[in-house]
């Protein structure tokens, strides 16, 4: 078994009174897809965004590739070139094409020159299937579309790891597939990707893994067959008879 990517141990998280993690264990192989579910204020969200110091965490260890990220010596900003992050928003910069969008982190943070910053522009787009969009700006595309183009920007700083907090749950339905159809590719070509999302069917299809979080704990985690098929815990299976009754 290689070593994990991203560890969490006792990973806590309090806003003021209110304890929103409380002491999480996860980890995250190389190449694997872990899918979180859950209801609403269960700390899914929070918890992806302890993972790259968007949130502080109150306690715990965020581990990524062995290094405690949360040491005061650590340089954030390297760590987070290491960790892509794809939101519920697309949060694209409107008078930017879609190709300055992704490159714009390229140029900034990496200080790679125009053209190679253009080059693995134009190759991240394509590896989302938007190669003829590149000179499109934001509002000429769709919300599928711009969401694909904020995965290509996560994906031309080749990250080890790619969040996903709640992708798709802005995009109108139709548009929904298309996310998911890359998410797919890139599982196939091997990313490792944390995802947070109320798609079940992708989960129970795509995902190698399945955590369920209610209230700040993981409740349960396993296989997509057993968590969605046979799930142990009680509060699992009220969960997804409820999300099964939409």
């Amino acid at each position: 078994m290689s070593a994990p990517i991203l560890q969490l141990s006792g990973l806590k998280k309090s806003f003021g009174p209110i304890e929103v993690l409380r002491g999480v264990d996860l980890s995250v192989a190389p190449r694997e897809l872990v899918f979180i579910i859950g209801p609403s204020g269960s700390g899914k969200s929070t918890l992806l965004r302890c993972c790259n110091r968007l949130e502080e965490p109150s306690g715990g260890e965020v581990r990524v590739n062995g290094e405690n990220i949360l040491d005061p010596g650590v340089n954030i900003n390297r760590v987070r070139r290491g960790i892509g992050m794809v939101f519920q928003s697309f949060n694209l910069y409107p008078h930017m094409s879609a190709l300055g969008n992704v490159t714009l982190a390229l140029r900034r943070v990496l200080k790679l020159k125009r053209p190679e910053a253009e080059e693995r522009g134009r190759a991240a787009l394509a590896r989302v299937g938007l190669a003829e969009k590149a000179l499109a700006y934001p509002n000429e595309l769709s919300g599928g579309q711009q969401q694909r183009v904020a995965i290509a920007r996560a994906l031309a700083l080749e990250p080890a790891l790619v969040l996903f907090d709640e992708p798709t749950s802005a995009l109108d339905p139709e548009l929904v597939g298309s996310v998911l159809g890359v998410m797919r590719d890139l599982r196939e070509s091997g990313m490792t990707m944390l995802v947070v999302s109320h798609e079940m069917a992708f989960a129970r299809e795509a995902a190698d893994r399945v955590v369920f979080m209610n209230d700040g704990e993981i409740v349960e985690e396993g296989p997509p067959a057993e968590v969605f098929g046979n799930p142990r815990q009680p509060r699992t299976r009220e969960f997804l008879s409820r999300v099964a009754g939409h």
